[in-house]
């Protein structure tokens, strides 16, 4: 038998349950799960903000070990650690599978989302999908890498090529992402809740030039912004605070209602999107890189039997860094 926290009902806790360890079916693979990253995607998956069907199992940073190869799964074997991301599965065969875009697929898998996900000791997942994870990260260090850290990465690449970039909503993923600008040699710019002093001096302590409160204009006109809070009001200040070509890249999967703002705040050519799910070649690259960096994460751990206790610390903002699930316990 296998232990998880399930989401029965929207708005409601996650109940430990019971459950027979299920068995891979061709090209997929089961893993002992040995770490969960605990995401602001899994706060909206509750909250009913994003809704598919009920119960399920949330989590999709997990970090684990290979027990069981369904048939035709190439390239791991039993022992193997393995990283299970958002992106569970895509079709393969629709129009944006087809042009490179698999993150935008038209019969997409997400994993804790449509599939059952980490927060439970054990995790079948789709071989294909998966990551080996660098040695130079534990289990619970390399575990925000996979949603946090992507995400992170994905939105930068789309910020474009520019020197100055601010971080709206200093969190799991703006940590991740902070280290690896600074070390590519741009300017950082740490954004956080009014009055949060101390996500402010964390943002310095990775190397931010300047943090202040996300509706300050900063010091420099930036050439982009990154918004990692679900908050909508933030994008009329982000816009403020590029340049003209500037870009503002919303990071996240739900945003609260954006609020009307003047045409001139948009003009001069600057550029508003957003940015959705990630690919297999976002994983490969961000792991990579991280561990070149090295990208060190700020994690604290907790047990399986005390997510709610972990996603209530996430939605008060009382976390540095990143919440980590270990289902099997310390290491």
């Amino acid at each position: 038998m296998m232990r998880a926290m399930e989401l029965r009902a929207p708005k409601t806790a996650l109940e430990l349950v019971e459950k027979p360890v299920p068995a891979p079916a061709r090209g997929e693979l089961l893993a002992e799960v040995l770490a969960c990253g605990v995401c602001r995607t899994d706060l909206h998956i509750i909250d009913g903000d994003i809704a598919d069907h009920l119960p399920i199992v949330p989590g999709h940073e997990v970090v684990g070990r290979i027990l069981a190869l369904g048939e035709g799964v190439h390239g791991f074997k039993i022992g193997d650690r393995i990283g299970v991301p958002w992106l569970g599965h895509a079709c393969g065969h629709c129009p944006y599978c087809w042009s490179g875009r698999e993150n935008l697929c038209d019969a997409p898998v997400f994993t804790g989302f449509t599939r059952d996900g980490g927060f439970a000791t054990h995790i079948v997942a789709d071989a294909a999908f998966c990551f080996p994870i660098p040695e130079a990260f534990d289990d619970a260090h390399a575990a925000p890498l996979l949603c946090a850290g992507l995400i992170g990465y994905r939105s930068l690449r789309l910020a474009g090529e520019g020197r100055r970039i601010g971080l709206y909503g200093f969190g799991a993923a703006a940590h991740i992402l902070a280290q690896i600008a600074v070390w590519q040699g741009r300017e950082v710019y740490g954004f956080t809740r009014e009055g949060d002093a101390e996500g402010q001096a964390f943002a310095r302590s990775l190397g931010c030039v300047w943090a202040g409160a996300s509706t300050e204009p900063p010091p420099q006109a930036l050439d982009a912004a990154i918004i990692f809070a679900p908050v909508g009001a933030l994008v009329p200040h982000a816009l403020r605070a590029v340049r003209k070509g500037g870009r503002v890249v919303c990071g996240g999967i739900h945003m609260s209602d954006i609020p009307s703002f003047p045409y001139e705040d948009l003009w001069g050519e600057r550029v508003l999107l957003s940015v959705a799910n990630l690919t297999r070649e976002d994983g490969r690259e961000l792991l990579a890189i991280a561990a070149e960096v090295p990208v060190r994460t700020h994690v604290t751990c907790f047990a399986l039997e005390d997510a709610n206790a972990a996603l209530d610390r996430l939605r008060r903002g009382a976390l540095e860094g990143a919440a980590v699930l270990l289902p099997n316990g310390p290491r």
